[in-house]
């Protein structure tokens, strides 16, 4: 039996045009540029900006080729009813956004010649090919090498490479054993123990007591357990102590200090500077590729008469989703600059006086306040640095929870942070503070902060508990 029936859904869609806005919103200025860099590849209506002389030659044609067309058209009309849109008012609109280049410097300013470094792998291999091995053998180092993560440990175990290459583990036990021994020395070890045995035993002199403490006390090491390691291996914890000292020369991250194949500094999207008592923002977008509607293909539009309605179709396609991706940048970019402003507004202060004046901001504040939705201005904040006389910040560490100090002020939990570091510095080694004991400082200083808070800032911050900062 068939029926019909009403049903009430509330759904959430979104136009292909806000979904690329919100695509856009949170990708940082690199990335922009090699997003708009694909789509010039992909959307062949899009093209980059020209300099001027060339961009008035080519109007120049445009106009006439367009007045040839018009005068065409006069002889044999064309439906226009057809039409649901005005193409001629959308393709003879000049949109593009513009480069902006801060006055006093140029773009090679900001084009840094690549400086060679040498990668940590580059600098294995090179003294793997200087040792006596086989190749064969020579083959099973490189791959050993190229399993060397950027802190100069082995990600995989040795029975998995020996599956991988196809080869009995003890040679590639003996291998690695060569490469561990290799500048830097510890390199490739499968774990902290491993890493600063090797480092022991390739001293000369030996230190005995301290192979003896890592090969076989390494627990009572890691967890500063020095009385106990004094008792088991008969010495005085003065003694425990030189031994603790040298141990701690050692190179627990071997791999640290070369060259990265991935580039791990930061490029700024935004500026802010201090002009005259106000703040001015600058967006480093100067890079990005200016757009505009490729002029070939606009004539190609304009000409009912010698176009297919095929090619028409498919430029009207094309024109649609470029006209999507220029919108999308403006719409970006103003979004950008009005969150930053709002956040400038709300943490003046912290531009003014520095990190320690940092106030509690959420980002509902933000969103209220420019009327948008809190997800935009999550994805703006996301990945996205500012750089401000204070430093460089990415744009969500503007926004903290709040701690109600005893005087009824709301303060960040940033500055919160700041003083159980300051606590945690100031300790004394030799009877670090708890979390409890951290709780009650901070009580004192008019912050009533809860033993597991402070617990939990900690770890955020990843200081280890009193018991692993403790020293001899």
């Amino acid at each position: 039996m068939v029926q019909i029936s009403q049903k009430l859904v509330m759904q959430l869609k979104q136009s292909p045009q806000q979904v690329l806005l919100s695509s856009l919103l949170q990708l940082p200025v690199l990335s922009l540029e090699q997003r708009i860099r694909m789509e010039l590849e992909t959307n062949p209506l899009l093209e980059m900006e020209l300099d001027d002389e060339a961009e008035q030659e080519l109007e120049e044609n445009a106009e006439q080729t367009l007045e040839e067309t018009e005068a065409e058209e006069e002889e044999e009309p064309v439906d226009k009813t057809k039409e649901e849109i005005d193409w001629e008012e959308i393709l003879n609109d000049q949109e593009s956004f513009d480069v902006r280049i801060p006055k006093e410097k140029n773009a090679d300013t900001y084009e840094k010649p690549e400086v060679y470094q040498e990668s940590l792998t580059d600098h294995l291999i090179s003294q793997l090919h200087f040792t006596e091995l086989p190749p064969d053998e020579v083959v099973i180092g490189e791959y050993i090498i190229w399993n060397i993560n950027s802190v100069g440990y082995l990600g995989m175990t040795v029975e998995d490479l020996a599956v991988n290459l196809q080869e009995d583990p003890e040679t590639i036990e003996r291998v690695l054993g060569i490469i561990q021994r290799f500048d830097p020395v510890g390199i490739g070890a499968r774990n902290l123990q491993e890493c600063l045995l090797v480092q022991l035993l390739e001293e000369r002199p030996h230190h005995e007591e301290a192979i003896r403490i890592i090969r076989d006390h390494f627990n009572d090491f890691k967890n500063k357990r020095y009385e106990k390691l004094a008792k088991d291996l008969g010495l005085e914890l003065e003694q425990i102590k030189g031994i603790i000292g040298h141990i701690t020369k050692l190179n627990p991250k071997p791999g640290e200090g070369y060259a990265s194949i991935v580039d791990n500094y930061i490029i700024p999207d935004l500026e802010v500077r201090k002009d005259d008592g106000e703040f001015k923002i600058f967006m480093h977008d100067w890079n990005v590729p200016q757009l505009r509607i490729n002029n070939e293909y606009r004539k190609m539009m304009l000409d009912r008469k010698h176009t297919s309605k095929e090619t028409r179709d498919y430029i009207k396609n094309r024109l649609e989703s470029a006209r999507w991706l220029i919108n999308s940048i403006h719409q970006r970019r103003a979004t950008i600059l009005r969150v930053m402003e709002t956040i400038i507004d709300k943490q003046r202060d912290f531009f003014n006086g520095g990190p320690e004046h940092l106030k509690p901001l959420i980002l509902k504040d933000i969103a209220d306040e420019i009327g948008m939705d809190i997800s935009t201005v999550s994805r703006v904040t996301n990945g996205k640095y500012v750089q401000t006389e204070w430093g460089l910040f990415e744009l969500k560490y503007f926004f903290s929870e709040k701690i109600r100090s005893d005087e009824g002020e709301d303060v960040s939990n940033k500055i919160i942070k700041g003083l159980i570091k300051d606590i945690i510095s100031a300790e004394p080694p030799k009877k670090p503070y708890n979390d409890q004991k951290i709780a009650e400082m901070l009580k004192n200083k008019g912050f009533n902060v809860a033993r597991r808070t402070v617990a939990k800032y900690r770890e955020q911050m990843m200081i280890p508990v009193s018991r692993l900062r403790r020293k001899i």
